[in-house]
């Protein structure tokens, strides 16, 4: 087998598309009522989003450090990539860095700067990149190249969750606007930021349309639509942007889950646009 990719639950990839390209995916932990879950293999509780009390957190070194034995003797010498959350957002990229430390070079670290599905894109850069038979130090190079171009864009419904989680920037700038403010984040170098205020929803999504038409510029794109519990509202942004966008080599729809859905509320919905790619193969990938 050639370079395996190891990333994390955050990166939201399907089963079916992780399994094709033979990526795993390192659990990442939410804690509600005194019981930890690891997303992706434990039951969890739904509507965590709109719960009080859920606190997330990142793998562990002695869990990445049992995912990369296994990756390595898989990847039969060959090495491993892992591909994380943003270093910014979580310690799960510090965690990982402690963890490689014990494979002499063969586990190579890459910092997303990104969430979400934007994890998963440059996790499946890397994976594309290997499946053509490039090495280590070029599979790694590729997972690089598609972290410093992906595009990121969210809209929030509401400001509760983002004010608890901290996660944003500048933050002082969104809650001490008007409750009834909608906001339109991005990723910029590994941190959410505010690129826009808006009034209504409505209005939010549709610049947030425009914003992921212009990061396309005109090239052929992948797509993904992420969301929390509003699988409606992310099925019509995706038509939207079928009808916007100049070509669209590949889409995905998927939940933001448990991890991430507790830091920006129901009613989020984002979209991350990426280049680089081949399509993508895997029965979700449409």
């Amino acid at each position: 087998m050639p370079v395996v990719v190891v990333t994390d639950s955050s990166s939201r990839l399907p089963e079916s598309v992780a399994a094709h390209y033979g990526i795993r995916q390192v659990p990442l932990h939410v804690s509600y009522d005194d019981k930890d879950y690891r997303e992706g293999i434990d039951p969890i509780p739904e509507n965590l989003s709109s719960t009080p009390g859920v606190t997330t957190s990142g793998a562990n070194p002695a869990e990445l450090t049992e995912y990369f034995e296994s990756a390595l003797e898989a990847s039969e010498g060959d090495g491993v990539v892992a591909v994380h959350l943003s270093r910014k957002l979580s310690g799960t990229w510090s965690s990982a860095r402690l963890a490689a430390e014990r494979f002499s070079g063969q586990v190579r670290i890459v910092d997303s700067r990104s969430v979400g599905l934007a994890v998963g894109f440059t996790a499946i850069a890397a994976a594309q990149a290997a499946a053509a038979g490039a090495d280590r130090d070029r599979v790694y190079e590729s997972a690089i190249r598609q972290a410093a171009t992906v595009d990121s864009l969210l809209a929030v419904q509401q400001l509760d969750n983002l004010r608890q989680s901290g996660r944003i920037s500048a933050a002082g700038k969104l809650f001490g606007s008007a409750l009834s403010i909608k906001p339109i984040l991005h990723m910029v170098d590994g941190t959410l930021q505010l690129r826009e205020r808006h009034r209504t929803y409505s209005k939010a999504l549709d610049k947030m349309v425009d914003a992921a038409v212009e990061c396309a510029g005109g090239r052929a794109v992948t797509v993904g639509i992420q969301h929390c519990e509003s699988p409606v509202v992310a099925e019509e942004l995706l038509e939207t942007l079928r009808g916007r966008l100049r070509m669209v080599t590949s889409e995905l729809v998927v939940e933001l889950g448990p991890i991430l859905g507790p830091h920006v509320g129901p009613g989020a919905v984002g979209v991350v646009i990426a280049s680089h790619l081949d399509p993508i193969e895997g029965t979700e990938a449409r």
